[in-house]
């Protein structure tokens, strides 16, 4: 789901988190540069970067070999793999 579907909707739940003062007025003083709340600036910021943890796990690079053994393993028939079928019929965290 974008972020902008989710900023046109009603929240409903509510995240709490424990900070020291100095990290509140490192946050206040982020979001205030930005023309946004204390709240905003968070969950913008938690959004974004959760977003990037989960797409991390999606990207890798490899060099000329590995590719062509990634290739030849894509290649290979595999047997009936319970897990990576629940896997694949499950839905994205990003959708």
């Amino acid at each position: 789901m974008q972020s902008d579907e989710l900023s046109n909707r009603n929240r409903d739940v509510t995240i709490n988190i424990r900070a020291h003062q100095a990290q509140r007025d490192l946050i206040d003083r982020a979001a205030e540069a930005l023309g946004k709340n204390r709240s905003d600036f968070m969950l913008e910021s938690a959004c974004r970067e959760a977003q990037t943890v989960l797409l991390d796990r999606r990207l890798f690079i490899l060099d000329d070999d590995k590719f062509q053994q990634f290739l030849q393993l894509l290649d290979t028939p595999s047997s009936n793999n319970e897990n990576l079928t629940k896997l694949l019929k499950r839905k994205a965290p990003w959708d």
